[in-house]
């Protein structure tokens, strides 16, 4: 059983290698042909004519990843806390079916409801086309909730009873023992969710194709469209060729690259807050 445990983690480990291996070996050739610098800070994106600028992308998938957070991360912690320690079991046996199906849509559904409820709604509200940056936000918000709270009540539920006795003990109330005691303790398990909703929703593609508007310049507010680095790869690898096709691989290295700085540094930030 050793052997079958640790052969299921290599595997693991080996797909991860796998990927990092093949977009690497796939994806560095071309900055010898074209200067990453140009690449990374450019502002036009113009495959027809070899100019490769992915910086409006680069923006694009920070702007809707970050408003999916601003929007998305309260609820699920909110919501995690009301599952771990004020719903009653009742509620709570209703609320993770339900928590799990969210889990469980696929993104060309998600993408379907934001583009016939969503874009309407916000288009008759805001005014514009509809298929705009805050569109796209609203939409992740909602898809990445199911990962943050998931992970955030498992962590709190983990948490020892004796931190909120201990509390209670002391003569601070229910809400307080919660919040100030159990909380706290379970900040690195929210936090690891927070980062893996992060991934999930710079990640995305199917939905936000149908609802951000799909224009590759740099955003210029929240009611205008944009173009994200994953819908970008998804748009033009079906007829790329040559040079373009490298530097829509050169694309995914930079995602790439990018998700696992962000997982790294927040493993980090944990790390120290453990050790303090």
């Amino acid at each position: 059983m050793r052997g079958l445990f640790l052969a299921s983690a290599c595997v693991c480990i080996l797909a991860v290698g796998v990927i990092c291996a093949f977009l690497f070996a796939n994806g560095l050739p071309f900055f010898t042909k074209y200067s990453a610098w140009d690449f990374l800070t450019g502002t036009t994106w113009r495959p027809l004519q070899e100019v490769f600028g992915i910086l409006p992308m680069i923006v694009g998938s920070f702007y809707v990843t970050i408003g999916a957070l601003l929007l998305g991360a309260p609820i699920g912690v909110f919501t995690a806390i009301l599952m771990a320690r004020f719903a009653s079991k009742r509620i709570v046996k209703i609320m993770k079916p339900c928590v799990a199906l969210l889990a469980g849509i696929p993104s060309v559904v998600y993408g379907f409801f934001g583009l016939m409820l969503l874009v309407p709604t916000f288009r008759q509200t805001f005014g514009g086309n509809g298929k705009s940056a805050l569109v796209a936000s609203t939409l992740l918000a909602i898809m990445i909730l199911p990962t943050i709270i998931q992970t955030a009540e498992a962590a709190i539920n983990a948490v020892p009873n004796s931190y909120y006795e201990g509390s209670l003990a002391l003569g601070a109330s229910h809400e307080s023992s919660v919040f100030r005691a159990v909380v706290p303790a379970a900040r690195p398990g929210i936090v690891s969710g927070i980062v893996l909703a992060i991934g999930r929703a710079i990640g995305e593609t199917t939905a936000i194709i149908m609802v951000a508007g799909n224009n590759p310049r740099m955003p210029q507010g929240l009611l205008k469209g944009l173009r994200t680095m994953t819908v970008n790869v998804l748009m033009e690898m079906g007829y790329a060729a040559d040079l373009h096709a490298e530097a829509l691989i050169a694309t995914g290295v930079v995602l790439f690259i990018i998700i696992m700085a962000i997982n790294f540094l927040f493993s980090f930030v944990n790390r120290r807050r453990v050790l303090q």
